[in-house]
């Protein structure tokens, strides 16, 4: 799933994802282009050169987990600053009704 995108650009080099995060601006810059738009992805070609990786265990996969920062640290901050904007949309919804 693709997100945090900042300008048309790079949407349109993922055609064919599956889901994809945009903001309104550039929904609306996507509605007002006539270009044609290519397919650069197929989760089809991907399955047949998808190499195939012995399972990990469950210690294999922990130990991987603990040292990516990617995977703790950053996963971590992305899920507390979403909470935090959570609350801030309730509250704003909250005053509008």
């Amino acid at each position: 799933m693709g997100a945090s995108f900042r300008n048309t650009g790079e949407i349109l080099a993922l055609a064919g994802c599956d889901r994809l995060t945009i903001s309104p601006q550039l929904m609306d810059e996507l509605a007002n282009n006539d270009a044609p738009v290519e397919q650069k992805l197929n989760a089809q070609d991907y399955n047949e050169a998808a190499p195939v990786e012995a399972p990990l265990s469950e210690q294999q996969w922990r130990w991987q987990m603990n040292d990516d920062a990617m995977a703790t640290e950053k996963l971590s901050e992305g899920i507390r600053n979403f909470a935090i904007d959570q609350v801030k949309l309730e509250k704003q919804l909250a005053q509008m009704l």
